[in-house]
C-alpha cells in the first residue's frame, strides 16, 4: 500500500501539502523508452488557436505510458516493475509475456508485486483477468470492458472498483464507484481487485504551485466579473448571483443538466441511477 508522506511546516504551504511516498512503492524512476510519446500541450486551444477549453495551460513536459487494456496474453506476463504515470493517478506495471517476450504496460493493482504471473486463464486472483461471468459476488474488480474484447473502459482510476452485486446466466450486475448499479455482459473481461494507488486520494495539494505543475491554470468566479464578461456579474461580489438558476458564461444552465442521450442502447443496463450529490 502506497503511504502518504507529510512535511514539516517550514511555511504556509508546507504545513497542509502530503504527497505519496514513492520511494516505498516504485522500484524503477526511468520509463521503457519504446513504450512512452511525447504528450502534446494544447492549453485548451484548438486548430484555431482558440481557447475551446479553460483552465488549461503550462505544466510540465510529461511522456505518455502506452498502456495495454486488452491484456490478450496467452500465457500470461511476469511483472518486472512498478513505475510512476505522470498522465493517471494510477500506477503502471511493466510486464513481459511469458511466450512471445514481448514488454507492455498494464494498470497497477492492489497487492501485485514484481515478480508475480498474472494470467488470463480464469484464477480469482489479485491482477488475474478473468470474465465478469466467473467473479464471486461481492468481489471487487476494476478495468472492466464496456463490451466484450474491446479493452478495459470503466474503474480505471487509482484506488477505484466495482462491487459485484448480482448475477445471472447473461449478466452481472455492479455497482460503480459513481453509486450507478449497472448490467454488464457475463463475457466482458475486468481485472480482480482494485487498481493501485489508493492512498491518492488522501493527497492534500498544498499550494496554487503543484497544480500550475498539472497544467491546471487558475479559475475566476463569475460573480466577480463585469456583467459583460459573465451572466453572474456586476455588483460587489458580495450578493447572489440574482437570477432563478446558474449560467455558464454563455447562458446556458449549469447544473442539473442532463448530458445522457435518452436514445442510449446502453439505457436498457442502468438498474439504478447514480444519486445527485
Amino acid at each position: 500500500m502506497s503511504q502518504i508522506k507529510l512535511y514539516k511546516p517550514t511555511t504556509a504551504s508546507r504545513r497542509k501539502t502530503s504527497v505519496i511516498d514513492y520511494r516505498k512503492v516504485l522500484t524503477t524512476d526511468k520509463p521503457f523508452k519504446k513504450l512512452t510519446i511525447r504528450k502534446t500541450n494544447t492549453a485548451g486551444r484548438n486548430n484555431s488557436g482558440k481557447i475551446t477549453v479553460r483552465h488549461h495551460g503550462g505544466g510540465y513536459r510529461s511522456m505518455i505510458r502506452l498502456v495495454d487494456f486488452k491484456r490478450n496474453f496467452d500465457k500470461g506476463v511476469k511483472v518486472l516493475t512498478v513505475e510512476y504515470d505522470p498522465t493517471r493517478t494510477a500506477f503502471v506495471n511493466l510486464v513481459t509475456d511469458i511466450k512471445t517476450g514481448n514488454k507492455a504496460y498494464i494498470l497497477h493493482t492492489k497487492g501485485v508485486k514484481v515478480g508475480d504471473i498474472l494470467t488470463n486463464n480464469g484464477d480469482i486472483k489479485e491482477g488475474n483477468k478473468v470474465t465478469l461471468i466467473t467473479v464471486p459476488v461481492g468481489s471487487m474488480v476494476s478495468q472492466i470492458e464496456q463490451k466484450p474484447n474491446s479493452g478495459s473502459k470503466l474503474v480505471r482510476s487509482a484506488g477505484n472498483y466495482a462491487l459485484v452485486t448480482a448475477r445471472d446466466e447473461k449478466h452481472v450486475t455492479l455497482k460503480l464507484p459513481s453509486g450507478e448499479i449497472k448490467k454488464f455482459e457475463g463475457t466482458c473481461s475486468c481485472i480482480v481487485s482494485r487498481v493501485g494507488n489508493e492512498s491518492h486520494e488522501f493527497v492534500r495539494i498544498g499550494k496554487a504551485g503543484r497544480n500550475r505543475k498539472k497544467g491546471i491554470r487558475p479559475t475566476v468566479r463569475g460573480k466577480v466579473m463585469n456583467p459583460v464578461d459573465h451572466p453572474h456579474g456586476g455588483g460587489e461580489a458580495r450578493n447572489s448571483i440574482g437570477m432563478p438558476y446558474p449560467k455558464t458564461p454563455w447562458g446556458k444552465h449549469a447544473l442539473g443538466v442532463k448530458t445522457r442521450n435518452k436514445k442510449s442502447k446502453s439505457n436498457k443496463f442502468i438498474v439504478s441511477r447514480r444519486k445527485k450529490s
